[in-house]
C-alpha cells in the first residue's frame, strides 16, 4: 500500500514592509525613476499576467510548452530520473507537474516567495502523486538561494522555466546562475530562455492590441499606492513597451500623460509630461551567449532545444 503523505511547508522569507517602502521611495526619486517588477504581482496583477499568456502576441508560454512536448523525452534521457526537482517560482506548479512522468523525481520542492500561494497547488500535487515527497519553500530566491543539503538530497535538478531569467540584468543573471550552480552539485539546471528575434515581434508581445499588458503595467501604480500611501492616478499614465536593440532587451515604462506631482507621506516627486518610470526589463539572448553565461557560472557545456523558428530555447546545464 502506498504510504499516505502530506506536503511539508517551510517559510523562510519574512515580509519587510519598511524595507519595501524604502526601496520604492528610493526608486521613485531616481533619475530616471524606476520600480521593481516584483511589485506587479498582487492578486489582480497575477490574474492579468495569466491573461497575458493567453494573448496571440505573447508567444513565450506556448512556445516553451511546445518545446517540452516535442523534446521532453530527450531532456529526460540527459537529466536522468530520481533527482530532487527544485521548481523556482513554482506558482501553480503546472509546468513542473508535466515533467513528472519523464523525470520521475524522488522529491519535489516548490519554491516561491510565500508558501501561502503554494498550499492548494501542493495539496493537489500530493493527491495525484501520493508516494512523492512534496515540499513548499517560501523564499525570495532572486535575492537568496539557501536550500539545506538534506532538502536537495544527493542530486538536485533546478527548474526555472518561463524566461524569467530575462528580468535580471546580465550581471545579476550571472550572479543568480552562480548561486544555483553552488547548490546543484551532481545535478544541474533546466531553464527556459527567450531568444533574440525581430523587434516588431518582441514589441508586440509586450504591447498587445487589447491592452492587457498595459493594464498589468498600470496596476503597479495601485500597488505603490497601497505600499507607500502615494496618490498615483493610473489615468494620468500610459504604458510604453519598447525593444531596446542595443541592450538586447524589451523595456516597460509608465509615461506621464501631463505634468503632475505624486505625493506620499511627507515626500513628493514632480513628473513632466512624457517623463517615465522604468518598471521592467526582459533581456533576450542568443543561444551562444546564454550558453557562455552558463559556463561562466560554473556549469558544464549545456545542451539546448528550440522551436522550429528559433524563438525560444530550453537549456540543460549539468553541474558536474
Amino acid at each position: 500500500m502506498t504510504p499516505l503523505r502530506t506536503p511539508r511547508f517551510i517559510q523562510r522569507h519574512v515580509a519587510d514592509t519598511a524595507a519595501d517602502r524604502r526601496e520604492i521611495e528610493s526608486g521613485l526619486m531616481q533619475q530616471p525613476a524606476h520600480a521593481a517588477p516584483k511589485y506587479f504581482y498582487d492578486r489582480l496583477g497575477s490574474h492579468l499576467f495569466e491573461a497575458i499568456t493567453e494573448l496571440p502576441e505573447y508567444y513565450p508560454t506556448r512556445t516553451e510548452a511546445a518545446i517540452f512536448a516535442s523534446h521532453g523525452a530527450a531532456m529526460a534521457r540527459r537529466i536522468g530520473s530520481g533527482a530532487t526537482l527544485i521548481d523556482l517560482g513554482a506558482g501553480n506548479c503546472a509546468k513542473a507537474i508535466r515533467l513528472f512522468p519523464l523525470l520521475e523525481p524522488s522529491r519535489y520542492v516548490a519554491v516561491d516567495i510565500s508558501v501561502d500561494f503554494l498550499h492548494d497547488a501542493l495539496k493537489r500535487v500530493q493527491r495525484e502523486h501520493p508516494a512523492l515527497d512534496v515540499v513548499g519553500l517560501g523564499q525570495d530566491f532572486s535575492a537568496t538561494l539557501d536550500l539545506d543539503d538534506d532538502l536537495i538530497g544527493t542530486r538536485g535538478v533546478f527548474f526555472y522555466p518561463g524566461s524569467s531569467i530575462g528580468n535580471f540584468t546580465p550581471g545579476d543573471a550571472l550572479a543568480f546562475l552562480k548561486r544555483v550552480r553552488s547548490q546543484a552539485q551532481g545535478g544541474g539546471l533546466l531553464i527556459g530562455v527567450d531568444l533574440v528575434k525581430p523587434g516588431a515581434i518582441l514589441q508586440a508581445a509586450y504591447d498587445d492590441a487589447l491592452g492587457v499588458t498595459a493594464a498589468f503595467n498600470l496596476n503597479l501604480l495601485r500597488q505603490l499606492n497601497r505600499l507607500i500611501g502615494s496618490d498615483f492616478a493610473p489615468a494620468d499614465w500610459q504604458h510604453v513597451g519598447l525593444w531596446n536593440e542595443s541592450a538586447s532587451r524589451v523595456e516597460m515604462h509608465l509615461e506621464a500623460r501631463r505634468d503632475l506631482t505624486v505625493r506620499w507621506s511627507g515626500s513628493q516627486r514632480e513628473f513632466r509630461a512624457g517623463e517615465r518610470i522604468h518598471t521592467e526589463n526582459s533581456c533576450k539572448y542568443t543561444v551562444e551567449n546564454f550558453a557562455t553565461m552558463l559556463q561562466d557560472a560554473g556549469f558544464e557545456a549545456p545542451e539546448h532545444w528550440t522551436d522550429e523558428r528559433g524563438w525560444f530555447g530550453v537549456f540543460w546545464a549539468p553541474a558536474g
